[in-house]
Order: C-alpha cells, then structure tokens, then sequence
C-alpha cells in the first residue's frame, strides 16, 4: 500500500485569506483620516459645515465667488461664512481664514466649525478644539464629532463619548460611526447599533464593519456547516460598501457570489476591487479566469497581485510556470510567496525540488514549512523520510500533520501501524481519515470490519469507498453482496430470468476501472447467462491485463467454441503464471495430440501448481503417459 502525499500538487490557501487585524485596511485609513479633520472630506462625510443652509447657487464656481465676496464685503455674516468654507475646500487656507474668524466672531457657529477644521490642518489641534467645543455646544453636530475625535486621540475617552455620542444622536454619520468604534473598542453591545445607525446614513466603511460583524456571527452559528453561510443581511451591507467603492466590501461580496454560483457578477466585483489596487481580488479574480480556461488572463492579475505583495498569487504564478516546465521562473515565483509571509511557497518549493529529484532540498523547504505548522508540508516530510527508510523520524511528522488535520497523515499513520502490526492502532487512523471521506482509509476500515466479521459496518466503508472510486472496494462489496444473493428465480418454461443485480453493477464498475478480478467476474456472469461475446470481452480484458483465471477462462471459451489452438496459447500464459488447471489443460491437449513427450512436461507442472485435486488427476495423466513413453 502506498503512503499518500509523495504527489502532491499545489496546495492552494482559496481564492483570498482575510489577514489578521483587518481592521486597519486601507479603506479604513482614508476614512479616518476623513473624519478627524472634516475639511473638503470624502463622500463619505458631510461637507465643510455652512451657516445653517449651506445654500450655493447653481452657477459657475467663479460667479458663485464673486457673489459671495460682494455680499461679504456689504457685512452679510452668512455670505462670510460660505465664502470661508469655500476657500477652506478649495484648499486656500490663508484666504479662508480671516472670512471664518470674521464669521465665527458673528456668531456663526459653521464659521467656528470649519475654523477649527482650519486651525487642526495648520497643526494647531488645541486651538481647534476650543472653537470645535464653541460650535458643538452651539449645535453643531460635525463640531461635536470632531471634538470627540480630538477628545479620544487626547486619550480622554468619557470625554470622547460624550461628544460622539451628541453628534451621534443628531443623526451625524460619522458621529455614530466613530462612537461605534470607540465602543466596539470596549468590547461595548451597544456599539452593532451606532455601526449600524451609519450604515443606515450611508457610510461605506461603517456598512463594511457591520457585514464583517454579521458574517462572523453566521460563521460561528453555521460552524456545522462548514462556516461559509453568509446572510442575506450581511450581503446586503457588503453590497452598500462596494457599491459605495469600498474595495474590500467589493472583495468579499465576489467572493459569496462565486460561493453562491453566480461566477459572472463575482467577477466585475472581483475586477471593481483589484482596480481599485486590493491585491487579493485581483488574486481570487486570477482563479476565477483560471477556472473558465483564460490562463493568460489570469496571469495578468496574478501578476498584478503578486508584485503587490500576494504571496497567493505568487504561489499560482509559481504552479502555471511549473505546469509549463518553466521551473526555474516557478521556483522564483515559489520564493517571492515565500517571502510575503506564505508557508506555501516553501511547500511548494519543496514539491518541485522532488519532482526534479533533489530530495535533501525538498526535504529542507518541506522542514521550514512545516515548522511553520503547513501540515500537508509535515506529511510530505513524513512520506520523504519514509522514503528514505527513516521510520523513527516520519512518525512524529505524521502525526504532528493528523492532528492538524491532514487526512493523508492519519491514512498514512494507520499504513505505519499496520506494518508494525499494530492493527488495532492502524485501524483507529483509518477510522479517522475514512470519517474525513478518504477512499482508501475506508477500504482498509471495510476490509478490517470484514475480518472481523462485522458484515454491516464493512458494506457501510465498502460503499463509502467504491462510491469515491476504489475499484477494488466496489469487488469486495460486489462480492460481500453477491454472497448473499438468493438463487436466480426459474421463468415457468425452464429458461433463467435474468435481472443486473446490484452485486453485478459493482462488479461492472470495478471492472470499468481495470480491476482484474472483477474483470473475470464479470466474464463468468456474462457466460453464465449464454452471452459469449460479452464473457470472452471481459476475459480477453483481464487475460490481457496479466490475471492468469482471465487467459484461463479465456482458453476454456474458445475451446468450447472450437478455437482450441487459440485456448493453447491463453492456457500456456496462465500455465507460465502458476496456474495448475491451465497446465493440466495443456498436458490432456498434448496428450491427446500425441505430444507425450510435451504432455508429460506440462502434466508435471500441474502436479508442482496444485490445488490438490489437480494435482491428483495430472500425476495419474503424467504416470499413464509415462508407461506409455516406455512401452
């Protein structure tokens, strides 16, 4: 029985993996950075805050200027405050300033906002805070979100809630998100609500944070199931960020559309995303190319998501140049997924250094990867120091892999036991991996649970295995079953009525895939039915394959069918096989063709082959044409 994992392939991480500490993504920096100075702010946040109706006229910017530069000159504090705001959006700051402090000193309570806004862009943050407290307490609700900020880089977290948690109320977006986070932070219930209150209120990062949230709750109450459910909720949160032009959002959305089945919208968000420089779309949407056969396509975006950092992406790159035999442009590519943190690039290398034979290097980059706790790594490791005869030093790497969860490992730890003898411990190992849907673990628990005796529990493995494609447990269940099939019902005129059993599909299937005994078992049903040509198909194949019954059978059908020069040939094959019955064959042919000489030498071969009643019959033929070659 051979170990599993010496051929392994690519071991792929999926489509993307989520690092640890997401929360400080890109997207969320940018918004950040938004919302602690509230100057010409993204979509995201509101804009620079005016008197009270934040008016503009729909003409041209230069025209709305001079407008509001005559109307502040004639003394309107509101045409001030705009103006102000303006100039502060446009980037202006010295000539935006004097128009706020004139406005603020009116009593304007956006002027006071945004020359806060104003003095924290100069680096005064202290002087901001004042006139951000002055226009928070007046009302304003941006004010108050930007004090809270100040108040929590300040450290002063009662003080930051109390201000976030003002603005929040007004119904202020970035408000609510930054008195979600602050809570959130504090491991605080509460904080699901404000997230989602900003959600509501259209921020992006916010509607991201909570479809995070909402899909690891359905990850942890689905775990059952394999933890992929994602809900209609969550999506649609997912689905408000990336349309919104959250890059990670748009990420994560391709990603329950290709889980979902639905691989064409998955792909313009994979495709909106890894435009928007997130490396892992345009790794997952290299995959999903890959999968419809654009292989070149697909390059492109590993390629793309590679020089960013991917170390995924590296590692593809790595198995389509090995594909194409380019492997020193894939061993490059190995180390660069290596480099980027991924234990898979070691892996690999370590694959492809055996592949080329260089098994003291494989065995290194598969050291490195499994220390690194890679557990198909610790199992090929496993499987090269089994190799090489180090049994002692393949056993830990083994089990250290099963526990990991490697099905291979713990097949591979029950081959080892089973050499030892250790049956009973082999026979757990291959319970495990057999639970875990590994087709030979199952074979070997079906084949145990048939010594014992225990026929129900081996017809349970034996299905489970010739289901997943084991030729030789779909025999042994065709044979469990054919054992207890009742006679063949006779049809009232004396002719058999014959019905493919499921015995007989089993045998079929085994022999489909080359199973020699199935093979010749197949035969002698078709024989048995009268249907000749099918039977010699059948035996022809086995006989063909090396089975010595096969080239056996084969011979008796063409000497029934008057090929008997034929017969000789298949009967001389299984005879130099072992086969006694074929040898006693020959020697009656040769006998009866007066050949004593050539009769003798093969009925003396029957005598050495057996079974016993052969061996009687051709040592009775061998004496009689012994008298006869004396006489």
């Amino acid at each position: 029985m051979d170990v599993m994992g010496d051929k392994a392939t690519l071991f792929e991480t999926g489509r993307f993996v989520q690092p640890s500490g997401e929360e400080a993504t890109p997207d969320q920096g940018r918004d950040k950075t938004a919302e602690a100075v509230e100057t010409v702010e993204t979509e995201e946040t509101e804009t620079v805050e005016t008197a009270e109706t934040g008016e503009t006229a729909e003409t041209g910017e230069a025209v709305e200027e001079m407008r509001l530069r005559l109307a502040a000159e004639a003394g309107d504090d509101e045409a001030t405050s705009v103006l102000g705001a303006m100039l502060l959006r446009r980037g202006d700051l010295d000539g935006a300033e004097p128009y706020l402090r004139a406005a603020t000193a009116a009593g304007d309570r956006a002027a006071a906002n945004n020359l806060g806004v104003l003095l924290h862009q100069r680096g005064y943050a202290d002087e901001a805070a004042g006139w951000w407290r002055i226009a928070a307490v007046a009302g304003s609700a941006a004010a108050a979100h930007a004090l809270g900020r100040h108040c929590r880089e300040c450290g002063d977290e009662p003080a930051a809630e109390y201000w976030l948690r003002q603005s929040a109320e007004q119904g202020h977006a970035l408000g609510a998100y930054a008195l979600a986070d602050l809570l959130e932070h504090r491991g605080d219930p509460a904080a699901e609500r404000w997230m989602r209150a900003a959600a509501e209120r259209g921020h992006r990062e916010a509607a991201y944070r909570l479809a995070r949230a909402l899909d690891r709750r359905d990850a942890q109450d689905s775990e059952g199931d394999n933890g992929v459910s994602t809900s209609a909720e969550a999506e649609q949160w997912y689905r408000q960020a990336a349309a919104r032009g959250h890059r990670r959002a748009s990420l994560h959305l391709g990603a329950i559309l290709e889980r979902r089945g639905d691989l064409k919208e998955a792909g313009r968000w994979y495709l909106t995303s890894a435009k928007d420089g997130e490396a892992r779309a345009a790794c997952a949407l290299g995959f999903l190319l890959r999968d419809a056969g654009d292989t070149e396509n697909a390059a492109i975006w590993w390629l793309r998501a590679a020089q960013d950092g991917d170390g995924n992406a590296a590692n593809a790159l790595g198995a389509l140049h090995a594909e194409r035999g380019q492997t020193q442009t894939a061993e490059r590519w190995y180390r660069a997924a290596m480099d980027a943190g991924d234990d898979n690039g070691a892996y690999n290398l370590g694959l492809l250094c055996a592949e080329q034979g260089r098994t003291a290097q494989a065995e290194q980059w598969y050291r490195r990867a499994a220390y690194a706790g890679h557990r198909e790594a610790a199992n090929a490791l496993a499987v090269l120091l089994l190799q090489v005869g180090d049994t002692a030093g393949a056993e830990p790497w083994f089990s250290k892999a099963a526990e990991a969860g490697s099905v291979d490992a713990a097949f591979n730890l029950g081959i080892l036991f089973a050499g030892r003898g250790e049956e009973k411990i082999a026979l757990r190992w291959y319970e495990r991996a057999a639970a875990a849907g590994h087709t030979e673990a199952a074979l070997q628990v079906g084949i145990a649970r048939l010594r014992d005796g225990d026929e129900p529990e081996a017809e349970r493995h034996l299905r489970c295995a010739a289901g997943g494609g084991s030729a030789e447990a779909a025999y042994r269940l065709a044979a469990v079953l054919d054992a207890r099939r009742p006679p063949q019902p006779a049809h009232e005129l004396g002719e058999i009525v014959h019905e493919k059993t499921e015995c007989e599909e089993w045998y079929e299937r085994a022999a489909q895939q080359g199973h020699r005994r199935a093979q010749v078992r197949v035969g002698m049903l078709a024989a048995a039915r009268g249907d000749v040509v099918e039977a010699a198909r059948w035996y022809r194949e086995a006989a063909e394959a090396g089975s010595r019954n096969g080239a056996f059978n084969l011979g008796l059908l063409l000497a029934r069918e008057g090929s008997e020069p034929e017969a000789v040939v298949w009967w001389t094959r299984a005879a130099d096989d072992g086969h006694g019955r074929a040898a006693l064959r020959l020697a009656l042919v040769y006998a009866r063709r007066g050949e004593l000489a050539e009769g003798q030498r093969w009925a003396d071969r029957a005598v050495s082959l057996g079974p016993g009643e052969v061996a009687e019959r051709a040592a009775r033929l061998r004496d009689a044409l012994r008298q006869e070659l004396t006489a």
